[in-house]
């Protein structure tokens, strides 16, 4: 699998990181298979968070053997600096290493959380601590508004971003979740770039549905094929998985067979999703 450098981290990731979040809920024995089959395609990152479920328990059994195998990047929802310490050490604890790779602020939105952990007390000062200690190297920040994002890394110099990019966002133009302008920045700054939700097709419809994410996927191998490689397009360094295992196959499979777009496959590519509903709605 190509493997792209995670800016200024210089860490060679593969194009597809293992997302926690398809560990929500899945026994022991699922974790194991899904953990087996990323490794064995080369997958060479995990993301995972304490809210995801039970993802971090799931993980702990083999990251307590295969630490050093891979790039471990966690984060957290808290944001003062005796929250956020707190946090890191539960995850470590849980997980069962004893230290992260990279820690991240998970789900950055407004300038008012922005604040909060950059302020006094706040959730930077936690995790400027623990690097000193070595319980983790790199730091990172993720949202759901990437023009946003895009101010946040002006504020402090965060060595990745994760945020949500896919060609049904593209086809419905919106300040908020345009994309564009983070690439930008985090070209110019050279932070590592992580995106999510690639591919996601629209809100589900209906309570009943037959994957576990919380927005409906594209689920036939051409239209996994068309987000994914669109995705990749778009000067990324890697794309974190769905929250559902058994999309993981079609997506690795797609990955593997990786093949770049030219500017008008891309536009055909955005164009054909222009008839679905985005997750994230104009504001």
């Amino acid at each position: 699998m190509e493997k792209r450098r995670l800016g200024k981290t210089g860490y060679m990731s593969s194009i597809l990181t293992f997302g926690g979040a398809a560990l929500w809920l899945v026994t022991q024995a699922e974790a194991d298979a899904g953990i087996a089959m990323a490794v064995e395609h080369g997958i060479n990152q995990i993301d995972v968070a304490p809210e995801y479920g039970q993802a971090e328990m799931r993980l702990g059994p083999w990251l307590e053997k295969h630490r050093r195998e891979i790039f471990l990047a966690c984060k957290t929802r808290k944001r003062s600096k005796t929250e956020v310490l707190e946090s890191i050490r539960q995850s470590l604890k849980t997980l069962q290493v004893n230290d992260f790779d990279l820690f991240q602020f998970h789900s950055v939105d407004d300038m008012e959380t922005l604040n909060t952990l950059l302020g006094p007390n706040g959730g930077l000062e936690a995790v400027l601590e623990a690097k000193k200690q070595g319980l983790l190297r790199y730091i990172g920040i993720t949202g759901h508004k990437p023009t946003f994002l895009a101010e946040a890394l002006k504020h402090f110099d965060f060595d990745t971003v994760l945020f949500p990019l896919n060609r049904v966002i593209a086809a419905h133009p919106d300040e908020t979740i345009e994309f564009n302008s983070l690439l930008k920045v985090a070209k110019k700054k050279d932070v590592g770039t992580i995106a999510m939700k690639a591919v996601t097709k629209s809100p589900w419809t209906n309570q009943m549905h037959m994957y576990k994410t919380w927005y409906e996927p594209f689920e036939t191998q051409e239209d996994i094929d068309t987000s994914l490689w669109y995705a990749l397009n778009q000067d990324v360094t890697t794309l974190a998985m769905p929250g559902d295992l058994r999309l993981w196959s079609m997506v690795i499979d797609a990955a593997e067979r990786y093949k770049t777009m030219n500017k008008k496959q891309q536009s055909e590519a955005v164009i054909e999703a222009k008839k679905y509903r985005p997750l994230f709605p104009p504001e």
